[in-house]
């Protein structure tokens, strides 16, 4: 793994991090507390080409590679983790359809998803009894002719109901995880029914809705990959997702000690800095070495996808250490804040919320688990 960014990384990471200080973070608190979601904010990402950061240039993606597109992520997040998922799920739709998608399928819809047409995309794959357990998967989809007939529903969908472009999967035959087909459905399709917007302890700014199809009838030819291989897209694109989510993590986290520094050195108690008392500074430290080893985690997952190698245990490796640090560096940067932590006057409070679900989604900090002890038996041959 190469530690030194190359022109097109850092390039990358410098226009995310100006958008993000310029655009994201201003609007960060207000959309926390108004749960609000800007379409035009995703256009303005899509412009600096950070909607597409994986995808081929002839699809109107940066083609900057997985190390660029973790940057950009961790900036984003620093910002803002609302506006962060959003673009990284639909970075990962694209991805997902760049890499199974037939040639006019990527003509089509990658387009939309990296100009900002499509607003963002979604990733819909969970249901109210099918989290960790795709296999539990009820949604179906019948064919009909020259069309797929979908019905069922869908829980917790990131911008389900903004998204121009979702990717959704529902059984096609079988039980468990065999029969499971993946689809490209455009919002606003007919049978397409949006539910209400959750209300959620942290991620305030980001759209999270249930989904139900009721005869929603799509092109046969948006079926995504092989009939009955949709688990297996699914387990692709979350091995990727994760890489994100562990960025993500990283991003909070930074912000949450840069925070703490700033108000440590500001904030006087017994006629000196709080920065200047020694728990508070080994507190600090330990938080920044947890950042460190969470990003290089991060990086090296990145790098290995980046390669085409297998990174399966890498990234889950990465989400499962980052998520949990993420969850204890805001815990400190609060009580460095004292009262003040528990009020939304300073972000930290937002930081502590934002990083809570990063252990549970895309694969809880159990599942983690699973998957590292599963392929560190498989590496010993056991």
């Amino acid at each position: 793994m190469n530690l030194e960014l190359t022109e097109t990384q850092t390039l990358i990471r410098d226009t995310a991090r100006k958008v993000a200080r310029e655009k994201v973070e201003p609007q960060a608190r207000a959309a926390d507390r108004e749960e609000r979601f800007s379409p035009a904010l995703f256009k303005e990402l899509a412009e600096v080409g950070l909607m597409g950061v994986n995808l081929p240039a002839r699809y109107g993606g940066s083609e900057a590679g997985v190390v660029a597109y973790a940057l950009a992520v961790m900036e984003l997040s620093a910002a803002c983790a609302s506006t962060s998922v959003a673009m990284a799920v639909t970075n990962m739709c694209g991805e997902l359809i760049n890499t199974f998608g037939t040639e006019a399928q990527r003509e089509k819809f990658l387009p939309r998803l990296t100009s900002g047409e499509a607003v963002v995309g979604s990733f819909a794959l969970s249901e109210a009894h099918a989290g960790s357990d795709p296999g539990a998967l009820r949604t179906t989809a019948v064919r009909q002719g020259d069309q797929w007939v979908l019905n069922g529903s869908k829980q917790w969908i990131t911008s389900g109901a903004y998204a121009g472009v979702m990717v959704v999967w529902a059984r096609t035959s079988g039980t468990g995880n065999k029969g499971l087909s993946a689809f490209i459905v455009e919002g606003g399709t007919k049978g397409l029914h949006v539910g209400k917007h959750e209300d959620k302890m942290g991620l305030r700014g980001s759209n999270t809705v249930s989904l139900t199809f009721e005869d929603c009838h799509i092109p046969a030819d948006q079926i995504l990959g092989k009939e009955g291989e949709g688990f297996k897209l699914a387990m692709v694109a979350l091995d990727g997702g994760r890489i994100g989510i562990a960025s993500q993590a990283c991003g909070v986290a930074r912000a949450a000690l840069e925070a703490a520094v700033r108000y440590t050195k500001d904030r006087h108690a017994f006629n000196q800095p709080v920065s200047e008392f020694q728990g508070p500074r080994f507190m600090m430290a330990d938080m920044k070495v947890q950042i460190a080893a969470a990003e290089l985690l991060t990086f090296r997952a990145a790098t290995l996808k980046e390669k085409g190698q297998p990174f399966t245990r890498e990234a889950s490796m990465a989400k499962l250490f980052a998520s949990e640090m993420a969850n204890r560096v805001c815990d400190k940067a609060v009580q460095l804040h004292g009262g003040y932590g528990y009020i939304d006057e300073f972000p930290v409070e937002r930081y502590y919320r934002d990083a809570r679900v990063q252990t549970i989604y895309e694969g809880t900090s159990e599942v983690q688990r699973m998957v590292i002890a599963r392929e560190t038996f498989k590496l010993f041959g056991s």
